[in-house]
């Protein structure tokens, strides 16, 4: 099958279909439009999302395959185990979402700025208010050492970044976000590409089909009531 990247309409919210995505760069779909909260959705429920180097040209991705991970199938190993009994750490939802993606931008060790620019976070930051990204914070001593945010569909989670500023505070901020969206019938969390961090969590490869099979069906279903309703949350 021949595959070329979509130049799109800045005018209308259409995307190609994943399957046209380049194989190299891995899922590499369109170029161009906006980050309108429009397209996003529809973006993310076509199992789109964009990705770019700021000051560089607005990417649309699909990666084949997908990493995601079913909640109840998260991997929390003896260390980490350990660690969740002893900590004394806060955790919350949608507390602190605009320092959440604040702290996501920010520049990581021995790393550069991330790609979470300006006009992304006022993106998702519209996002929130609308009611359709969320935030998990990790609170020690009321100073936030850690957290994560993404978008909810349905019974999907399309997650997007994560920060930590003390050891285990990524992973504390996953398992948080695993069992509360279990408690409240969520079913999958998209993870978009596997890494090292994200495997040692049990994060899996899905084929991209069988991805976009379960996103269709799942977005159409409801989360139960209170799932990101904002305040505190129990491991």
């Amino acid at each position: 099958m021949s595959r070329y990247l979509t130049q799109l309409d800045d005018e209308q919210y259409w995307f190609p279909t994943p399957s046209h995505a380049l194989e190299e760069p891995n899922g590499l779909l369109a170029i161009g439009g906006d980050l309108s909260p429009e397209r996003l959705l529809a973006a993310y429920h076509r199992g789109i999302f964009p990705w770019n180097e700021p000051h560089q040209p607005l990417l649309w991705w699909s990666p084949d395959p997908r990493g995601v991970i079913e909640p109840e199938q998260l991997h929390i190993g003896r260390s980490l185990q350990k660690f969740i009994r002893r900590t004394s750490f806060d955790i919350s939802i949608d507390r602190a979402f605009n320092e959440v993606i604040a702290a996501c931008a920010a520049p990581r060790r021995n790393a550069g700025g991330t790609w979470i620019s300006p006009p992304m976070i006022d993106a998702y930051q519209q996002l929130h208010r609308l009611g359709h990204a969320h935030s998990v914070e990790v609170w020690q001593d009321v100073q936030l050492q850690a957290g994560l945010y993404g978008l909810s569909l349905g019974r999907v989670f399309c997650g997007e970044s994560m920060f930590s500023r003390i050891d285990n505070g990524a992973k504390l901020a996953m398992v948080a976000l695993c069992r509360h969206f279990a408690r409240h019938n969520g079913a999958l969390i998209d993870c978009q590409m596997q890494n090292d961090f994200l495997a040692t969590l049990g994060i899996e490869q899905w084929p991209r089909r069988r991805f976009l099979a379960a996103l269709d069906q799942l977005t159409q279903q409801p989360l139960n009531a209170g799932c990101w309703q904002p305040g505190s949350i129990s491991l």
